[in-house]
């Protein structure tokens, strides 16, 4: 380790410092959320309703559980200290997701199935999870490992498409969105289930932050190292189709709550803003606070 008495100190000012300060700040403990309310309320939830929620939250919580593992060959390559601290946070923070997801699996789902006469359930089982769910985290995984074999701009890109831009950003954001929004009260045929709710108040903010941690390193990458922008919006656009098949593959009819359709609108709508803010050197990218406020 050098010792070298002229090195420069962490650079408060970048982005990826203020985002790691903002994960510290706001910190939050996946065994303090009371889920009492959600296993007395959980009884109302209708049967088609409830089967939809256990195949989302064992979707969810295998993708955390897989992107946790993912995540490694970046921390391995960043160079940067600051982009270093940011990532230790983002890892330590979908740990806590896929305990977050465990906890909410055997304290509410698996005594409600108890309760209904159904056969308890694992959240691991290979029924949840269709053929385009297995390829969107085996691409991801590809990715992500192609880093520690060939480390290039490109492949850098890549990996912030798979990962942040698409699993973060369009699967799994717009899965917490709608989730949440189902089971906030606002839905007369479904109940409230505030410790879901708030545990994915939680995630949708650490999400956020993560997935502007991608988009500033693409804007990087695009603006300053040569990459093409079409290897951008060609890479995400294609894995954003899978996407589609995932939510249609999990979508229940007769299920009361969020329309799909506006599902997809909130999706593309923030997926064009992100993509213009990464190709486009004029398009500010936004500060910390706004990745992680909630609408």
């Amino acid at each position: 380790m050098s010792t070298d008495s002229t090195h420069a100190s962490l650079d408060h000012d970048r982005r990826s410092f203020r985002y790691y300060r903002n994960a510290v700040e706001r910190h939050w403990d996946p065994h303090e959320i009371d889920l009492e309310p959600d296993r007395e309320a959980i009884a109302d939830v209708p049967t088609e309703a409830f089967y939809g929620l256990r195949e989302t939250l064992a979707l969810f919580g295998a993708g955390e559980e897989a992107v946790t593992e993912d995540l490694s060959p970046l921390a391995v390559v960043l160079e940067d200290v600051a982009d270093q601290l940011f990532l230790t946070t983002q890892l330590y923070e979908e740990a806590k997701h896929a305990d977050f997801f465990d906890r909410y699996w055997q304290t509410v789902i698996s005594p409600e199935e108890d309760r209904r006469g159904l056969e308890r359930s694992s959240p691991t089982d290979a029924r949840w999870f269709n053929e385009p769910y297995d390829e969107l985290f085996e691409r991801n995984e590809a990715a992500m490992h192609r880093l520690l074999v060939e480390d290039t701009p490109e492949n850098r890109a890549l990996a912030y498409c798979h990962y942040h831009m698409t699993i973060e950003g369009i699967l799994a954001q717009t899965g917490y969105y709608g989730v949440q929004t189902n089971f906030s009260g606002d839905f007369p045929e479904l109940p409230r289930l505030p410790g879901l709710v708030e545990g994915f108040s939680s995630i949708r903010s650490d999400e956020g932050r993560h997935v502007g941690f991608g988009m500033w390193r693409l804007k990087h990458l695009v603006q300053e190292e040569g990459v093409d922008p079409e290897l951008v919006t060609e890479t995400v656009g294609e894995l954003a189709a899978l996407t589609q098949q995932i939510v249609g593959g999990a979508s229940e009819d007769g299920v009361h709550g969020v329309e799909e359709s506006e599902l997809v609108s909130y999706a593309a709508e923030k997926h064009g803003q992100r993509m213009e803010q990464i190709v486009d050197a004029s398009t500010e990218m936004p500060d910390v606070e706004e990745l992680v406020r909630l609408e």
